[in-house]
């Protein structure tokens, strides 16, 4: 399947054979460390990340280093590769920082083009599993820089996570390490409770310099439009779990000695649901090849990305609740999560408004 783009070129919105199989590495991973009974156990304990989980997915499988170039040593793969990992992350709604540090860190300092040096061996540390990093802006907006290594950040998305922190500030962008003397991250009480929150506080830390401020800005701007653009495919795998199971369950529930989705009502429902994602992979994979060939419509691909995929998610986990019935609502069905996550990610790197105020930018047209 391909549209064409603005450019002329035609984007390749299929899977590959390597994608499919990576997708079944991944699926399989998850299925045996995060169901929904372990996810949702994990969300009731003060430890909702599984380390034994992350050093499967980061090294096992090596998707920590997708992004990363092989001579940094990581896998030389591209976003579309990644985006195949969080959507099967997206449907399992699993607690792990893939999008913060493996996506976002990751391509901010891949935008320093560093062959060598502090930021080059950040790269191949988390390539190889072995640190976490996270961009200390708030999870709901844009870039936001501190005025020197001496403020508070927040609610900043899998801090608690994180080995190192890439803090943008006037001065420049600094990795500091989460446990140095003056940093204190402070969890904070979320509404998506698989990918925590926290606040970060610098109170005149120290940090290893990466970039100046130019470079900085530049890098961490370039970060955030990967994690737009990557977090459509999370939402994407979110709303196809929810398609999925509400299917299933009106299949197997009966009423008036009849399946509850054979009643009309339903079945438009979910017809409806089904257009919907259909068209939300379009989006998500358009942005994700968008980032992979370095296509000139990248920001239109992402921003147009964002302003469908994230309505779509909240819908459809909106849907599965509803049509669950009584079972839906309860603690001990993961339905809960997926609306929760749905919500969280409505915000998360610009909401759906601020990227239809982009493309109305991008296209010359007017603001909605």
């Amino acid at each position: 399947m391909t549209a064409q783009t603005a450019s002329g070129q035609a984007p390749d919105l299929l899977y590959s054979e390597t994608e499919e199989d990576l997708r079944a590495a991944v699926r399989s991973l998850l299925a045996d460390r995060a169901d929904a009974p372990s996810v949702i156990a994990r969300t009731e304990s003060d430890t909702p990340y599984d380390p034994e989980l992350w050093k499967a997915l980061a090294t096992g499988i090596g998707a920590a280093g997708l992004l990363v170039p092989e001579e940094l040593g990581g896998q030389g793969a591209t976003h579309r590769e990644a985006a195949v990992v969080l959507e099967e992350l997206g449907r399992s709604v699993a607690p792990a920082p893939y999008l913060t540090s493996s996506v976002v860190a990751t391509e901010t300092l891949l935008a320093l083009g560093a062959q060598d040096g502090p930021a080059a061996a950040l790269l191949t540390a988390l390539a190889e599993g072995r640190k976490v990093a996270v961009l200390a802006v708030p999870f709901a907006a844009a870039a936001v820089a501190i005025s020197s290594l001496d403020g508070v950040v927040g609610p900043v998305a899998d801090a608690a996570a994180a080995d190192v922190l890439l803090v943008p500030t006037a001065d420049g962008l600094y990795a500091v390490d989460t446990d140095a003397p003056r940093v204190r991250v402070e969890p904070l009480v979320a509404l998506d409770l698989t990918r925590p929150l926290a606040t970060v506080t610098l109170d005149g830390a120290s940090g290893t310099r990466l970039a100046d401020a130019d470079a900085g800005r530049r890098a961490v701007d370039r970060g955030l439009l990967a994690g737009a653009g990557l977090l459509a495919s999370e939402q994407l795998g979110l709303a196809e779990w929810c398609l999925t199971e509400t299917v299933r369950h009106t299949r197997e529930r009966h009423q008036f000695n009849r399946p509850v989705g054979s009643f009309q009502a339903l079945k438009h429902r979910m017809a409806q649901l089904w257009l919907e994602v259909v068209s939300a992979r379009a989006a998500a994979r358009n942005a994700a090849d968008a980032l992979a060939t370095g296509s000139p419509d990248t920001p239109l691909a992402v921003a147009v990305a964002q302003a469908y995929c994230s309505k779509v998610a909240v819908h459809a986990a909106e849907e599965c609740v509803q049509l669950h019935g009584g079972i839906g609502m309860t603690w001990e069905h993961p339905a809960h999560l997926y609306l929760k996550r749905a919500k969280a990610d409505a915000t998360a790197y610009g909401t759906a408004g601020r990227h239809r105020e982009t493309v109305a930018a991008l296209m010359e047209l007017p603001a909605p």
